[in-house]
């Protein structure tokens, strides 16, 4: 299995503890968006060898916040107030999985977006998630 990915991508810039199990991951900056890639292995698979829902779900909302934040004022934290993902195609090991972010609105108290999720092009899923600006404190947790 290769781990190549599309012209555009290249290592993804933010890390974190959820995400590093799922590395390499690849990200796309447009000027409207953050896309989020990976090549399904087997550290992205459920029992029965398909990308794992849970997994789609964490980077939808990641490249939606990523999205999201682009078109807010420097320093703007987000938070996710609401999250839906509706699986329409069962993405699978080997496929280059992508997240693809629109933001509706990126408004002073909330923040809208939704993405479709493609498996070698061929859609799998779509997501919809809102978003609350938050003002991080030195030493706050979030």
């Amino acid at each position: 299995m290769s781990d190549d990915a599309p012209a555009g991508f290249a290592p993804h810039f933010k890390t974190s503890g959820l995400t590093a199990p799922w590395e390499p991951l690849y990200s796309r900056r447009t000027a409207e968006a953050v896309q989020i890639g990976l090549r399904a292995g087997p550290a992205h698979a459920n029992s029965r060898g398909f990308v794992h829902g849970g997994l789609i779900a964490a980077l939808a909302d990641n490249a939606m916040g990523l999205s999201c934040g682009m078109q807010l004022e420097a320093g703007s934290n987000l938070v996710t107030v609401g999250l839906a993902v509706d699986f329409i195609a069962t993405a699978m090991q080997g496929e280059w999985l992508e997240i693809r972010p629109v933001v509706l609105k990126a408004g002073k108290n909330l923040a809208f977006c939704t993405a479709t999720v493609h498996s070698d092009d061929r859609l799998c899923a779509r997501a919809n998630a809102t978003f609350r600006p938050v003002s991080r404190s030195p030493g706050a947790a979030h």
